[in-house]
């Protein structure tokens, strides 16, 4: 990532001792934030396995995913040092592992890890098709958490919201991350759309939009268009 990114990352987290989206009392981002942890755990992919947090933040999924899936070991890395330092501080007794690195170029050799989660960190990325392959190489299985490029709005959202412009959130649908995949010499596996309550929404469209959001999660079409984020499952090829 450019420095200037990463140091938009950095404020946040030095202002806030964390991000605004996972701070903040907001009910949208506490509704948003719990679904896209329940679908990301639900790919099963983490429980007794080593896994790499590639764009850890400021921790707050990182935390959510020891405690609920419980891998065997787990190592969170991101661009922005302070987000790290957050991290690091809010993560009690956990036994996790943190460095400050560049995801572009990731510090580990080849095969290190049994899965890697791109935690929302892909929309952010310069370069997101050299992330998806630096994740593929240091293991065999990738999870992508991913906000929904097919959906509309966050389209205009992302041309017009002073957040998202200054953090330069530009975000992909699932074919075009699978073609990365495909490149990287990996395939996906499973796609599945989540949640429909934005982050930042007023709190009486949150509990609409969640009254709405398994009706919209079940339907196909409406789904890849209306759902908030996907998950991804990646795997090399010819894994044993």
């Amino acid at each position: 990532m450019h420095r200037e990114s990463v140091e938009v990352f950095n404020r946040d987290a030095s202002a806030n001792a964390g991000y605004g989206y996972t701070t903040g009392l907001r009910l949208s981002s506490r509704m948003a934030t719990q679904r896209s942890i329940e679908a990301t755990t639900h790919t099963a992919e983490f429980t007794g396995r080593s896994v790499l947090d590639l764009g850890c933040g400021d921790g707050f999924y990182t935390a959510r995913i020891w405690d609920v899936a419980q891998p065997r070991a787990l190592v969170a890395l991101d661009a922005a040092l302070a987000a790290v330092r957050v991290a690091a501080s809010k993560l009690g007794e956990r036994p996790v592992r943190f460095l400050a690195a560049d995801g572009h170029q990731l510090p580990f050799r080849d095969g290190a890890f049994d899965v890697v989660l791109l935690q929302s960190i892909l929309h952010h990325a310069d370069a997101p098709e050299q992330m998806v392959r630096e994740a593929l190489r240091v293991a065999p299985r990738v999870v992508v958490h991913e906000p929904n490029g097919n959906n509309l709005g966050l389209k205009v959202i992302e041309r017009v919201s002073k957040y998202h412009l200054e953090h330069g959130e530009r975000s992909y649908t699932p074919r075009r991350v699978g073609r990365w995949f495909s490149d990287a010499g990996g395939a996906v596996v499973s796609c599945r759309f989540a949640g429909f309550v934005p982050m930042f929404c007023p709190e009486f469209l949150a509990r609409l939009m969640k009254w709405l959001e398994p009706m919209v999660e079940r339907l196909p079409v409406v789904n890849a268009m209306g759902c908030a984020v996907y998950v991804m499952v990646a795997e090399k090829y010819g894994r044993s």
